[in-house]
This record gives structure tokens, sequence and C-alpha cells, in this order.
């Protein structure tokens, strides 16, 4: 829970007395390579802390899988209209590697919403993750393929060598064999 907390303090600074209640809501979980941690059509009944290891977040359409997003440790996460909603969920939340999650259900969160300080963390973060959400849109509307590859080449080179190439060419909205192409142009 070390690693939990710092992130949380990270945007909120969490009294002692808090913290306890927060620890005592959250159980730590380890998956896997390739689990599904949600399925899209299921109800997402957690959310989550990812303490170590790496998610994708796709869709099924025609029978094919198409990557939304990753979610890097150390960070929170959910499916949040599934969350919020209790509706089924849109999307699937895959751990690409093996991953350590801390995670609690709907009830326990709305119980540390009452929280200062938590409820202070959880609208900061849901903040962040629209702020995210509204770039990574942006940029699949005014970038290309190559412009999209080139930023996260530079602004997060280590997550080219831990993402398969296929879930990447399929984030970027290419064919695996394009993006080959537009990897051997780079280097």
């Amino acid at each position: 829970m070390k690693e939990f907390r710092k992130f949380v303090e990270r945007y909120e600074k969490i009294p002692n007395k808090d913290w306890e209640l927060i620890s005592s809501h959250f159980r730590k979980k380890e998956y896997p390579k390739n689990h599904n941690l949600l399925e899209q059509g299921k109800t997402c009944k957690n959310l989550y802390f990812l303490e170590k290891g790496l998610l994708r977040y796709f869709i099924l359409k025609d029978g094919s899988e198409i990557t939304k997003f990753f979610t890097i440790a150390p960070y929170c996460f959910t499916s949040q209209a599934s969350f919020n909603s209790k509706k089924p969920a849109n999307e699937s939340i895959q751990t690409i590697e093996k991953s350590i999650v801390w995670e609690t259900t709907y009830t326990e969160n709305e119980e540390l919403l009452n929280l200062k300080s938590w409820n202070s963390f959880a609208r900061k973060i849901t903040q962040e993750v629209q702020f995210f959400t509204e770039e990574i849109l942006e940029e699949l509307q005014t970038e290309t393929a190559e412009k999209r590859y080139q930023k996260l080449l530079k602004t997060q080179p280590e997550l080219l060598q831990r993402i398969p190439l296929k879930h990447l060419a399929s984030f970027f909205g290419v064919a695996p064999q394009s993006l080959s192409r537009i990897r051997k142009k780079l280097t």
C-alpha cells in the first residue's frame, strides 16, 4: 500500500486517520499477463489502483479488437461510465503484463467519498483522466499514425518495447504491417 499512498498523495495529502480507512477498503490482487479484469458487456464493479504492470482498454467491433488506450503503473483505473452508472461496459480491460492491483467496490468507494481527502483525490484524478481522454481524442482527429507514434517514441519510448505490435497498431488505427513501415522509417 506504500506505493498507492505515494501515488494518491501526489494529488492530495491524506491524514493518517483517513489512510487507515482507505487502506482497509482495498484488497491486493495479482493477475497474470493477458487476464481480462473486465469484459465488454459486463458491469464494472471495482475501482482499481495499478501498482505494477500495464493494461489496455479495448473494444470488440466486427470480431476485431480495437485498442482505445493503455494504463501504465502506477495509476488508478476503472471503466468510468460502467462503474458509476452500474451499466454494462463498452470496453474490456486486460493486463498486458503480470500486474499487481488494489481494488475496492463501488459501495466501499462511496463510503470513502465521505472523506474530504479521498473526495478531493477522486475529483482531481477524474479531471486528469478526462484531460487525457480529450487529448487522445484530439490526436485521433488531427494527427497521423506516424505523428502519434513519434510522440510516443519521444515521451514514453519504453512502452514501445512493452506493448505488442498488434495492440500498438490497433491503437494507432493502422495494420501491423503499416506500423512496421512507420517504425523502420523513424529508426
